[in-house]
């Protein structure tokens, strides 16, 4: 016996055409992106807090840290750790080598 589908064949030719769409390139919502690790780690250089760079990477804090110890010792660990002591180097001397440049208020329609 044959199994065909659908079971009623003047269906099939009932049946609208389309064209198949591709998946979208785009990851998960949910997934650590190599883009997204390059994001948490800028954004940790800049904040010093784990909170606020996983928030720029669209993530949470835990998946971070759930991330950091699946990836023991890979570049991306290493990346943390350097971020978290550059970032202490410049609390503790603001005017290192290292700081980033000072950021200027701009004021628009100001009068020299």
């Amino acid at each position: 016996m044959e199994n065909q589908h659908p079971r009623n064949p003047s269906a099939r030719d009932a049946a609208p055409a389309f064209s198949p769409q591709p998946r979208s390139a785009r990851p998960p919502r949910g997934q650590w992106t190599p883009a997204r690790q390059r994001i948490f780690l800028a954004a940790l250089l800049e904040t010093g807090s784990v909170a606020q760079a996983a928030r720029a990477a669209g993530m949470s804090q835990s998946s971070a840290h759930g991330l950091r110890q699946r990836l023991a010792g890979t570049p991306f660990d290493r990346g943390w750790d350097q971020a978290l002591a550059v970032y202490a180097r410049r609390m503790a001397d603001p005017f290192a080598s290292d700081a980033p440049p000072a950021r200027q208020a701009v004021a628009s329609g100001a009068r020299r």
